[in-house]
Formats: structure tokens, C-alpha cells, sequence
């Protein structure tokens, strides 16, 4: 069984990445981030970062992009840095509720064992 991303040849990603192996440190994509297309993809652009922008029209987490390109987590964060310094897209982090309910977590974990 192959996996997305893993049968492709190395000189490809290479290629894809323009030879780059990490984004910046100040990347700020992880799996959940959700990107979103400030612009349309225009005549010229690579075809990833065309496909990124066309993906992205909603808000789309880093992850989804990354199975619907079939490619590595890793190369699809640096092709989204390179539209992010661009300017050709935006990031956020999905909202999270900052306090947790003790009661409601004890009688979910409750709930669970009882399964």
C-alpha cells in the first residue's frame, strides 16, 4: 500500500520546493491552520501554488490541502510560505473555546466508559 506523497520522486519535491527542505521558523502553518485565497491564481504561477489558490477559495486546513495535492505536510507548508509572503493568502488558526467546563469533561470521560 502506498501512501500520498511517499512514491513521488525525490527530484520532483526537490524541484517543487526550489531545493528547500524546511519553511522558515516563523511559519505559521501546522495541520489545522486554515488558509484562505486572498487572489486567483494568474497566468505564469506554478502549478501547485495555482492549485493551492484554487483549493483555498474557503477556508481550508493545511492538512486538507496536503490530501487533496497528494503531497507531504512538509512540502505543501513551504509552498504556502512562499504564497503567504506573497501575499496571496491569508492564515488563521481555528477558533478554540479558552475554558473548559471540569463537569462537562468528567461526565464525557464517564460517558466513554461506559461504552
Amino acid at each position: 500500500m502506498s501512501r500520498p506523497g511517499r512514491d513521488d520522486a525525490p527530484d520532483r519535491l526537490y524541484t517543487l520546493t526550489q531545493g528547500r527542505s524546511r519553511s522558515g521558523p516563523d511559519n505559521p502553518f501546522d495541520l489545522v491552520t486554515l488558509v484562505v485565497a486572498e487572489c486567483a491564481p494568474v497566468t505564469g504561477m506554478q502549478s501547485e501554488h495555482a492549485a493551492i489558490l484554487r483549493i483555498t477559495e474557503s477556508p481550508t486546513a493545511v492538512v486538507e490541502i496536503a490530501a487533496e495535492l497528494e503531497l507531504p505536510v512538509s512540502i505543501v507548508r513551504i509552498l504556502l510560505s512562499d504564497l503567504l509572503a506573497a501575499g496571496r493568502v491569508s492564515a488563521r488558526h481555528p477558533r478554540t473555546s479558552a475554558v473548559y467546563d471540569p463537569d462537562i469533561l468528567e461526565q464525557v470521560l464517564v460517558g466513554l466508559r461506559n461504552l
